[in-house]
């Protein structure tokens, strides 16, 4: 997809790779890599030869440093403001994906980079990778599910740590508190994840994609409800 300008895509061997590409500014999210990131997504949602996808950043730096405010902070009239955010909801459509999403994280993760990385099922990051929400020195809050996905993946009181404080954490404080699913070193950051995309895209894409919807919906049920969930998509299939 070579007309894309800050987000790259690659598909590989039942894998695809969708890569932040504005290395010179950090991988910062801006509106180009919205509406991109929205049509890549769709790609790997939609193409039944994509089993796994890996989500990077490009560069040396950062998988992505936060939100262009430059152009966030210059927000249109709010009417056309709710029609673009739910034309273009690339948050919604994270979480909607039923096939598994890999983050392969590096440098810095920070704001919507953190929320872009919480919106995928598997986390694996490089011992060079740092974190933090710095939403509250901006006199605002997490506009991209934050507020929502990080507490879902660390508890309350490490979520609410880091948006009061703004601290920045280090990859291995990550991973002990279950940000990530490992640290490894950089050299092995792709190698670790292709490794785990590979092994899950051998497996029944069907089977995948129910696990993931039995997880993602059962948490928010009771338990005899998720049992129920679990149940009924575990006769779909048997048939």
């Amino acid at each position: 997809m070579s007309d894309f300008e800050v987000t790259t895509y690659e598909k590989k061997d039942g894998k695809g790779y969708i890569t932040l590409n504005r290395p010179g500014f950090l991988n910062v999210y801006n509106i180009k890599m919205r509406d991109e990131l929205y049509s890549l997504l769709t790609v790997v949602r939609d193409d039944p030869e994509i089993k796994v996808a890996i989500l990077r950043g490009a560069g040396e730096k950062a998988f992505c440093a936060g939100a262009d405010l430059t152009e966030f902070l210059t927000a249109p009239a709010p009417v056309f403001a709710r029609r673009f955010r739910f034309e273009r909801d690339v948050w919604g459509l994270f979480l909607n994906i039923r096939k598994p999403i890999i983050a392969a994280l590096h440098g810095y993760v920070l704001g919507s980079g953190i929320e872009m990385a919480m919106c995928c099922d598997i986390r694996i990051a490089s011992e060079d990778a740092q974190f933090g929400v710095p939403e509250m020195g901006l006199g605002i809050i997490p506009a991209a599910g934050g507020s929502q996905t990080i507490p879902r993946v660390i508890g309350r009181g490490y979520s609410l740590e880091m948006l009061f404080s703004g601290r920045w954490i280090k990859a291995d404080e990550a991973e002990r508190i279950k940000m990530v699913n490992h640290v490894v070193s950089r050299a092995e950051l792709m190698p670790t994840v292709e490794k785990i995309a590979d092994r899950i895209k051998n497996y029944d894409g069907r089977a995948i994609s129910y696990a993931k919807q039995a997880i993602a919906e059962g948490l928010d049920m009771t338990l005899p409800q998720g049992l129920e969930l679990e149940a009924r998509l575990g006769k779909f299939l048997s048939n």
